[in-house]
């Protein structure tokens, strides 16, 4: 009995480029929980991630399983509407194809948003942070058994500065707050207790999430220019009133969302006419 090669970037290429009319993009968004409405700013071909070979499941309620590539304020996207996680089976590369196929579409810029939980009374439900580092508390990389020296990655500037700036001058000029913050990945699916919130608030963090972390390593590894957003839907464990749950994150979404939207149409403006 032959098996089958598993899929490849080119695969997928393949796919999208007879959808798109061998369309090129130049930034790439990841949507997270309660986000994937944003797919329907975009004009342009959305492409299911089940007619994609090798793109995940993206199985959390809350995502949008689809790809859409045209563009949003004048700049060519390709915007992911949902994201896998290492919680779903335990694999820290679950986006190394799409972020591949995002490359090998010409972005060079990648930006990405999640749901978090905040430790800071300052960037409260609702608020946005713009992630400034992040701690990789669940020790996984998704560059493990990659086999060449590529692996070796440099993340000192893993959240580019000149990027943060476009989104900070964007949610300045949009009249919202953006304060930046050091965000923890925490691998899921449970969340943390409030004793690993007080232990991550004194290693440096003032937030927290089950995602982006390794697509930024990934995303740094094609050669991205990589930022982040956290839409903040409740205090983390033990320093708020919520009854946190993956419904409520969901519902708590769209309020920060719908600021989130509108730094990121400005952010693009600026790079239309740079």
């Amino acid at each position: 009995m032959t098996t089958a090669a598993p899929a490849t970037a080119a695969d997928a290429l393949a796919v999208i480029h007879a959808r798109t009319g061998n369309a090129r993009v130049r930034v790439g968004l990841i949507l997270g929980s309660g986000l994937g409405h944003l797919t329907e700013a975009v004009d342009g071909v959305a492409i299911d991630y089940d007619d994609l070979p090798g793109f995940p499941h993206a199985g959390v309620s809350g995502h949008t399983r689809k790809l859409v590539v045209g563009t949003l304020e004048g700049v060519p996207v390709a915007v992911f509407g949902g994201r896998a996680h290492y919680y779903e089976e335990g694999r820290a590369d679950a986006m190394r194809l799409p972020i591949e196929v995002l490359a090998g579409l010409g972005a060079d810029t990648l930006i990405l948003t999640n749901a978090a939980g905040s430790f800071l009374p300052e960037i409260p439900p609702g608020d946005l942070m713009l992630i400034s580092d992040h701690i990789n508390y669940s020790g996984r990389s998704p560059l493990i058994g990659e086999p060449t020296d590529a692996r070796f990655v440099n993340l000192t500037n893993a959240y580019d500065p000149a990027l943060r700036a476009r989104l900070s001058d964007a949610a300045q000029a949009e009249q919202i707050a953006l304060k930046p913050g050091v965000y923890a990945w925490y691998s899921g699916p449970n969340f943390e207790t409030p004793a690993e919130i007080r232990m991550l608030k004194i290693l440096g963090a003032d937030a927290v999430g089950m995602s982006t972390v390794p697509e930024v390593i990934l995303g740094r590894f094609f050669g991205l220019t990589c930022a982040a957003v956290s839409v903040i839907t409740n205090m983390a464990a033990g320093l708020g009133n919520e009854h946190i749950s993956h419904e409520h994150t969901k519902a708590s979404a769209p309020v920060g969302a719908a600021k989130l939207e509108r730094i990121l149409r400005r952010t693009l403006r600026g790079m239309a006419g740079a």
